[in-house]
């Protein structure tokens, strides 16, 4: 996914230095702005047009278009291929072939439309002050040219402009201004919206590991818990028991059976996202059969109470929570029972796993992944986690899951 707007703080804007570009088709860096001949090529066609029909209508007024007139109107029109490389050099190079036109005493005509595109690809890049700043030297070299300098300039007898052609020329600059700010606003405003969607893209992608990552867990630490267990029955009792070491290979068997069934439906959301699962996800119906793992692990389970219908999300963070903190007995502590006690209460499920002790290695009642595991999954649901030593020894974990839903516990 998109990796550089969470390192990297978004994509770099015009004329600021970003990532160096990597090769693309026909040499042109990939991600390079294009180059816009087409438009391009419009608008020179439409200054060249116009500027001969505008030089008709203003025969006798002006001077006559001549091959150096051409040519600014050339140089102008292509000034605008490089409106999306060098905007702020676009607008100034714009607005002074203009200003020259002007002051030789050319025709008026569209070679302003030049300099608006010019001025409003600067304003759209980020450059506004640039723009506005070769926007108002060409203003105030207008006025300086109409109401001065028109005594020294071509075409001879000229007189002086009227100021309502002045107040024209200013409602033009306020036009450009303004669908230049709307257009840069929409632009930052499609940005804003591309980002918020990227990230909560990302946002999704890394919830959908970490679920992954907690489902995996629980059933590979649980499976691999009774198969550790049922292994050192059946290698103690091999040669003295050979009924008993069967029995332990059969649970072995069997869990390694499930526990494939399990990791195989995980994978299976991997490699097809978006497609239903092939068989529901467990919930607290299927805990007998956990009692009865915990069972063959030599685990004495007695569970207490039961949970009302829940919606998926809460009955299979339920079902983890309770295979998480039986795998913990079974690994971490020398009781061979345990208690599991479901009621319900102020609208929220109460789930109690309770053993003896004591404990038989320093990560007593579990550590690492599996409480995080279960906090996570609790959090998720709007629930709480409380895991930790009883007063009177052995440990307790306590779970609370909102029955009310929250996003309808996916």
């Amino acid at each position: 996914m998109d990796e550089q707007r969470v390192r990297g703080g978004g994509p770099p804007r015009w004329g600021h230095p970003g990532p160096l570009p990597r090769p693309g088709r026909g040499g042109e860096a990939e991600g390079a702005p294009r180059w816009p001949w087409r438009s391009t090529l419009v608008v020179t066609v439409i200054v060249l047009a116009g500027s001969h029909v505008a030089a008709g209508r203003q025969h006798g007024e002006r001077v006559t278009l001549d091959p150096f007139a051409y040519g600014l109107l050339l140089v102008a029109s292509l000034l605008l291929l490089w409106r999306t490389r060098h905007p702020v050099a676009v607008a100034f190079g714009t607005s002074a072939t203009a200003l020259l036109l002007v002051g030789a005493g050319y025709p008026y005509g569209p070679v302003f439309l030049t300099v608006a595109l010019g001025c409003f690809g600067a304003v759209v890049a980020g450059h506004r002050y640039a723009a506005w700043t070769a926007v108002g030297m060409l203003w105030a070299g207008h006025l300086l040219v109409a109401h001065w300098l028109y005594r020294w300039l071509p075409p001879s007898g000229d007189l002086a402009a009227s100021w309502g052609q002045e107040i024209a020329a200013a409602a033009w600059v306020v036009a450009i201004a303004a669908v230049s700010e709307l257009a840069r606003a929409r632009r930052e405003q499609w940005a804003r919206e591309r980002a918020e969607r990227a990230q909560a893209a990302r946002r999704r992608a890394d919830d959908e590991r970490l679920r992954i990552a907690r489902e995996l867990h629980d059933v590979l630490a649980h499976s691999i818990s009774v198969i550790n267990v049922q292994a050192g029955v059946g290698l103690a009792l091999l040669d003295t028991d050979p009924e008993q070491t069967r029995t332990a290979l059969t649970t072995i068997k069997a869990t390694s059976k499930e526990a494939l069934g399990e990791v195989r439906q995980v994978l299976d959301t991997l490699r097809a996202p978006g497609t239903a699962p092939r068989t529901p996800a467990p919930g607290l119906d299927r805990l007998p059969e956990l009692v009865r793992q915990a069972a063959g692990a030599g685990l004495a389970v007695e569970v207490r109470g039961a949970a009302p219908p829940l919606p998926p999300g809460a009955d299979l963070a339920a079902f983890r929570i309770v295979q998480e903190a039986l795998t913990n007995v079974v690994r971490h502590s020398g009781s061979r029972h345990a208690r599991v006690r479901l009621a319900t209460a102020d609208g929220a499920l109460r789930l109690r796993i309770d053993d003896d002790g004591p404990a038989t290695g320093a990560e007593a009642g579990g550590g690492g992944n599996g409480l995080a595991g279960m906090r996570e999954r609790a959090a998720a649901l709007g629930g709480t986690i409380e895991a930790g030593p009883r007063a009177d020894g052995g440990f307790r974990v306590l779970a609370v899951l909102p029955l009310g839903p929250k996003e309808d516990h996916r």
